[in-house]
């Protein structure tokens, strides 16, 4: 198996939103951001198929070490050895993968954040690094795209903690503000044991307010330059904006279910964008 032949798979394997929004874009552009985006599930399924830490410690030292030596011009996993020859093109540095390293090692060692800056910290790094090399990869030709790429990334991660609350909680991982679940009296057994109440639904809508309300942000935040090249990012925004509707619809009640949308609901908003050229 080729390296563009393992990504492809990592990538399609991985039954991602992602993956609807890749199916547009023209070859060398698909390829980059499939051997980038493989490289993101590889570091994260460390942490979410390894069940001893210290394995997962070890395996995320190994992949800091990998990105380095492939920047030294030595890559050694498929991932990189598919992602190296189109890191220059695209602008994709060391900085970006080692943030989602980071990001990733972060999940080993923290269980729960205190606010929402903290959080945000984490989201940066898994999120909105991965969202500025997207834009990169997509065509970006205005600096001012990469605030949007970021507030995206950030929005984009917030629905996905929304959705895995339940997913989340059963790793023993509870990613909603601690000072927030004080606010609506949320106790976090009631996570970790599925227990729905009042409290806890006024506590999702505040999260999908703040969601909501970042998606608005990037969109208010592309410039008119880039909004054409950057039309798969959008797609995701519509992709995962519908998501979170979907997950109020449901009533929040992502303790013991995890909201989806169906492929071929995911390919007809990639259509749409593609299309009309707007979420």
């Amino acid at each position: 198996m080729t390296p563009e032949q393992y990504v492809q798979d990592k990538a399609a394997a991985s039954g991602s939103s992602f993956y609807y929004a890749f199916l547009f874009l023209p070859a060398r552009r698909r390829a980059a951001i499939t051997a980038f985006y493989a490289f993101c599930r590889e570091v994260d399924d460390v942490v979410d198929e390894t069940s001893d830490p210290s394995v997962a410690a070890n395996k995320l030292a190994w992949w800091s070490k990998e990105v380095h030596q492939s920047f030294q011009g030595k890559p050694s996993h498929p991932v990189t050895q598919a992602l190296m020859p189109l890191a220059d093109e695209f602008g994709i540095e060391e900085r970006h993968l080692q943030a989602v390293i980071e990001g990733c090692q972060m999940d080993l060692n923290q269980t729960r954040y205190l606010d929402w800056p903290g959080l945000q910290r984490y989201c940066h790094l898994v999120a909105s690094e991965v969202g500025e090399v997207a834009a990169r990869i997509f065509g970006q030709t205005d600096a001012r795209t990469t605030e949007y790429a970021h507030t995206l990334g950030l929005a984009l991660q917030l629905t996905n903690i929304l959705r895995d609350v339940g997913e989340d909680a059963r790793r023993g991982r509870i990613y909603l503000p601690v000072n927030e679940l004080q606010q609506f009296n949320v106790k976090a057994n009631d996570i970790l044991t599925g227990q729905y109440s009042e409290r806890f639904t006024a506590l999702m809508q505040f999260q999908a307010q703040r969601a909501h309300a970042l998606f608005d942000q990037a969109l208010a935040l592309l410039p008119a330059a880039d909004r054409r090249a950057q039309k798969p990012g959008l797609m995701m925004a519509a992709i995962y904006r519908a998501l979170l509707r979907e997950i109020e619809r449901d009533g929040f009640t992502v303790l013991h279910q995890r909201t989806s949308l169906t492929p071929i609901r995911k390919l007809w908003l990639a259509w749409r964008v593609q299309a009309l050229g707007r979420v």
